[in-house]
């Protein structure tokens, strides 16, 4: 369930309790004539099933409830009600697999924020996953990838590019763009003193180092498991599963790419330079297509379901609620 708390003048009331009580899923409405302050209005209260919480917030919307008011979304962990179960019951589709996408455009936004925290997580990341090339540990590998927050800023683009939100689209692109060369050179100068310390070999071979190997050597599979990391990080991130974004996080190596373009160039070893490099490019482009055609689709959805609702709220034999007349 989600559970909303709205703002709004007493002379839209009236329209907002009509949208809510016609959302296949809403309960517990509840009105506090005169209770807010600032803005000066009413406070509605009211209980949706996750699965339809982004048709009624689309109504709101089209309503001007955020110009004229505001609205807050909160997750309800439990809800023991006979009506709320009515209510979940009542909205299509199912709780685990809804998505709000007010709450995803929410996410997206803070996930695009280029700052010295973000910055510092990828030359971190980067610089564990060079030390797992070095040391061939796959652990540190894995390490690496799970601390990297680069999956944020390629989630957000996709969802700018479904949205069509340009402002977003840079903005992810930016964090990328500045992410990437400031990680791969600090993993780059790393290198280089590792190398004048003795702390790492003079020469480094791919055939003593059979992760680097492997990272610098994209094939199919590894557009394949882009590719399914990509529809699994999108899922994780717009239905209630977002457990599994750890596992999406293990199973790509951008990080890893990152690192050993770093690496290469420090050793001045060009093929597995080049390899890092179309590994890189792979994992990131083939994300963001997997991640795109997944919002996409579940895009479509959500405009079917809200195009029924529509046609219902217009059914000219739609009982009134009681709470309108």
């Amino acid at each position: 369930m989600v559970h909303l708390r709205i703002v709004v003048p007493a002379d839209l009331t009236g329209e907002v309790l009509r949208a809510l009580v016609q959302v296949p899923g809403a309960c517990n409405v509840v009105v506090l004539r005169g209770a807010a302050i600032r803005p000066a209005g009413d406070m509605i209260l009211c209980d949706v099933a996750r699965e339809a919480a982004s048709i009624a917030l689309s109504d709101l919307q089209e309503l001007g409830v955020p110009t004229r008011g505001s609205i807050s979304v909160e997750k309800v962990d439990v809800a023991l009600s006979s009506a709320a179960e009515a209510a979940m019951r009542a909205a299509p589709g199912e709780p685990a697999n809804a998505v709000v996408w007010e709450e995803v455009e929410e996410l997206a936004s803070e996930s695009t924020t280029l700052n010295a925290g973000f910055l510092i997580f990828m030359v971190l990341a980067t610089l564990i996953a060079a030390v797992g090339i070095f040391l061939d540990t796959p652990i540190l590998i894995i390490g690496a990838m799970v601390l990297g927050p680069e999956f944020g800023p390629l989630a957000s683009f996709c969802v700018a590019v479904v949205e069509w939100r340009p402002r977003l689209a840079l903005r992810s692109l930016a964090a990328l763009l500045a992410g990437f060369p400031i990680a791969i050179t600090a993993a780059f100068v790393a290198s280089l003193v590792f190398k004048w310390t003795n702390l790492t070999p003079d020469e480094f071979s791919q055939a003593d180092h059979s992760l680097s190997a492997i990272i610098s050597s994209p094939d199919f599979f590894s557009f394949f498991v882009a590719f399914c990391a990509g529809v699994a990080g999108v899922l994780s991130l717009t239905t209630a599963k977002s457990g599994a974004l750890a596992g999406v996080l293990i199973s790509v190596t951008t990080i890893p790419a990152a690192a050993n373009i770093g690496v290469s160039a420090a050793y001045q070893d060009w093929p597995a330079w080049r390899g890092s490099q179309e590994q890189l490019a792979v994992n990131l482009g083939t994300i963001c297509v997997a991640g795109v055609l997944t919002l996409l689709i579940q895009r479509v959805i959500f405009t079917r379901r809200r195009t029924r609702h529509r046609r219902e709220q217009e059914h000219p034999v739609r009982r009134r609620s009681p709470l309108l007349r």
